[in-house]
């Protein structure tokens, strides 16, 4: 007679590095909206976080012949020469920068920059001063290397700025990284470049690390388009991370780069042959055309990004009860919707975009991904119709509150 053995199941056991962090709030978001989508129901989504443009056609051509040309096989870690050399022309034509190809990094999007550079500059126990509203990775990537992020809140009443000032109070013996964010995401905030040139200053003198995300940076509505990149005499203490994400409709294509100093630059290459080898070789070439060719395209997006901000912005703020401090850049909105927070069981921001999702069928992303517990983010990357439409459901949501 035979004996059947029963399978023996054991406890899965993660890492505890994984179990310090949380999936992405504004990913989760997208997430629930579309299963409404699939059960039917009419959604206006204010979440997703790219250009709603298509790729430029010249972007695409250049992919296309590359493609065709076979040009499908590994290039050096940190992108080819081609590309390197582009991303550093275009830097310095347009900011001012003087970065050698040894001082450049390509990578597969901005966020995997970010996390390269994060993982090689903050080791266990390292403080990191992160201003608040945050991206919602910041934090995560910071937990999962094992450092601990310093919560600087930044000031609403004047449009969120944040200046040397705030940071300096925050600083201790185990700061080791400063993360600026401008334009910001979420909150469409531009930091005056008087406050950054501090920052990096005072940052310089304390041998403190500084990371200046610049995803939005061409996405700047002000009359004062800056990068960091500009301050050459404080560059070994500084890493800029740009994308190509937002400034060519590319988000798919998933192109970031870093520049820093070169032994900065050489250790995140050093961990990315471990990781993911070369960008894309094809989204390489596809990036040369982008960073080469003529701007306009740049240009034309930004113009309709300022007239859907001034859209929406108007539309928030005629609704009664909420508050919208006028984004400088990137496209969100950041509406405070305190006022509705203990109306109707409404205990923070994630019921109110709970509440807009399934009562009004409009999507957002709750503040507290971002670090608040007051707002939401609306992403108005879309067209006038939607927002439209997104509007005259909100109102009809928070006049029922």
């Amino acid at each position: 007679m035979s004996t059947v053995m029963s399978p023996v199941t054991h406890p899965v056991r993660l890492t505890e590095r994984i179990n310090r962090i949380e999936p992405s709030a504004t990913m989760m978001a997208v997430a629930e909206a579309e299963k409404l989508r699939q059960q039917g129901i009419d959604v206006v989504d204010c979440t997703a976080g790219e250009p709603h443009f298509s790729t430029p056609e010249h972007v695409k051509e250049a992919a296309i012949a590359a493609i065709r040309g076979n040009f499908s096989r590994y290039t050096a870690v940190g992108g080819t020469l081609e590309l390197k050399d582009a991303i550093i022309k275009r830097h310095s034509e347009d900011f001012g920068s003087a970065y050698k190809r040894e001082e450049v990094c390509a990578a597969v999007g901005g966020k995997h920059a970010l996390f390269n550079v994060i993982s090689v500059l903050v080791d266990h126990g390292d403080e990191v001063i992160l201003p608040v509203p945050y991206w919602v990775s910041f934090k995560d990537m910071v937990n999962y290397v094992g450092g601990k992020c310093v919560l600087l809140k930044a000031d609403e009443s004047q449009g969120f700025r944040v200046t040397a000032q705030m940071i300096e109070r925050l600083v201790t013996p185990k700061t080791k990284l400063i993360v600026l964010n401008s334009p910001s995401n979420p909150s469409g905030a531009v930091m005056k470049p008087q406050d950054m040139t501090e920052v990096i200053r005072f940052a310089h003198e304390r041998g403190i690390w500084v990371i200046s995300d610049e995803c939005y940076v061409y996405l700047n509505y002000t009359d004062r388009n800056f990068s960091v990149g500009a301050l050459n005499e404080y560059r070994d203490r500084f890493l800029v991370v740009g994308s190509l994400s937002k400034t060519y409709a590319m988000t798919g294509w998933r192109l970031g780069y870093t520049l820093g100093p070169a032994a900065v630059v050489g250790a995140v290459q050093k961990l990315q042959s471990q990781q993911t080898s070369n960008p894309t070789s094809i989204v390489q070439k596809a990036a040369v055309a982008a960073l080469t060719s003529s701007q306009q395209c740049v240009l034309d997006m930004r113009a309709e990004y300022i007239k859907l901000r001034d859209h929406i912005v108007s539309g928030l703020n005629s609704i009664p009860g909420v508050k919208c401090t006028k984004p400088e850049g990137a496209f969100y909105a950041y509406p405070n919707v305190s006022a509705f927070i203990g109306k109707s069981g409404i205990r923070c921001s994630a019921d109110i975009a709970h509440g807009l999702l399934h009562k009004a069928h409009v999507a957002t992303v709750a503040g507290e991904g971002f670090g608040t517990t007051e707002h939401v983010r609306i992403s108005y990357a879309t067209t006038v119709g939607n927002l439209d439409k997104a509007l005259e459901r909100m109102r009809k949501y928070f006049g029922e509150q």
